[in-house]
């Protein structure tokens, strides 16, 4: 494990030390965070909005400086300011926050740029190598929360984490793999244009939740989040961004099988919000696509299909029961379109 021990917590606004060795010991967090049943808190101005305006700098803007140059090899890159507007409405000060997923450490260095203390999971040593240097860096340019970086398979998330960490976590923010539908980045060269880093490895390690099919995806993320449910505080929060994409042509619901895995951990949704990928510019929105997108998009014009460009994340948000007895119910089709799940309310 490695350990690390307040910047503006929005990546979205323009930004600009020492390493603490607790050696995988946190804060207790009891009492210590506001009761907001699970629910976005709505201030009176646009951060209390369903919609969050997550893009209004581009992903690129929103690192420059912030994170470590390796940071742009990923291939599936959350946005900062994703990852602080979720923080800044599910947590305060002195929480911890997880995530089982943590690539290159997006969620850890946001949560510790805004004061809260942060462990993240990640499978493959080539991210967590690059998580431990941006919180690393993020230490350096004055966070003061702390962050520690585990290697391991997230699906065996209660054997990775210490017994201690048993209902102490406010909030979790993931998402899942795409595995092979990940872009990644372009180079354009005389024999046209080029793919690059766009793999979570070289793909010869099967057991990678990111080269499963959708079954064996939902089936390793419903792991995850049960190990997650096990780690959460009674009534906290866990944010999983998500969106669908298309095989031969078909669209693959990835959220509304989140929603179900979710359920099936025992977790209960309580909203459905959308995290913009777009500008918001006079009213409008302004699409940031990538390369591959917009010629996806295209092809599909030309022949008779009419796609759009993708400008949001669906941000499908739950929480762990109060009381063992609580249990989940929605028969509400934004929520899970195919799946009935018992519930008492959705609060």
């Amino acid at each position: 494990m490695a350990e690390h021990l307040p910047f503006p917590a929005d990546p979205n606004q323009p930004t600009n030390p020492a390493e603490d060795t607790h050696h995988g010991q946190h804060r207790h967090y009891e009492g210590r965070h506001r009761d907001t049943g699970g629910r976005h808190r709505a201030s009176g101005g646009p951060e209390g909005l369903s919609v969050w305006a997550t893009a209004q700098r581009t992903g690129p803007v929103q690192r420059r400086g912030r994170y470590v140059a390796e940071s742009v090899k990923h291939p599936a890159r959350m946005l900062p300011a994703i990852a602080a507007h979720a923080i800044a409405a599910y947590t305060q000060p002195g929480d911890l926050v997880l995530d089982p997923m943590c690539g290159i450490g997006t969620t850890l260095v946001e949560a510790i740029h805004a004061g809260r203390d942060a462990i993240g999971v990640e499978y493959e040593p080539r991210w967590s190598n690059i998580a431990d240097a941006n919180i690393t860096h993020a230490q350096q340019q004055g966070a003061g929360g702390r962050a520690s970086v585990v290697r391991g398979d997230a699906t065996r998330l209660r054997s990775l984490l210490p017994a201690a960490l048993t209902g102490q976590v406010a909030l979790v923010v993931t998402s899942p793999p795409y595995g092979p539908t990940v872009h990644g980045l372009v180079r354009p060269g005389a024999d046209g244009v080029a793919k690059f880093d766009n793999a979570y490895n070289d793909g010869t390690d099967r057991g990678n939740l990111a080269y499963r099919d959708l079954t064996g995806l939902t089936d390793g993320f419903e792991q995850i989040l049960s190990g997650c449910a096990v780690l959460l505080r009674p009534g906290g929060t866990v944010v999983v961004t998500a969106r669908p994409w298309r095989k031969n042509g078909q669209l693959v619901d990835l959220p509304s099988a989140v929603i179900a895995a979710g359920v099936r951990a025992g977790l209960i949704p309580t909203e459905r919000c959308v995290a913009l990928l777009a500008a918001v510019r006079d009213g409008r929105l302004v699409a940031r696509p990538s390369f591959f997108q917009l010629q996806a998009v295209r092809k599909a014009r030309t022949s008779g299909t009419p796609l759009h460009l993708i400008t949001h994340e669906d941000v499908l948000i739950f929480r762990r029961p109060e009381l063992p007895a609580e249990v989940a119910v929605t028969d509400d089709p934004r929520w899970a379109p195919n799946v009935r799940t018992r519930a008492r309310e959705v609060a």
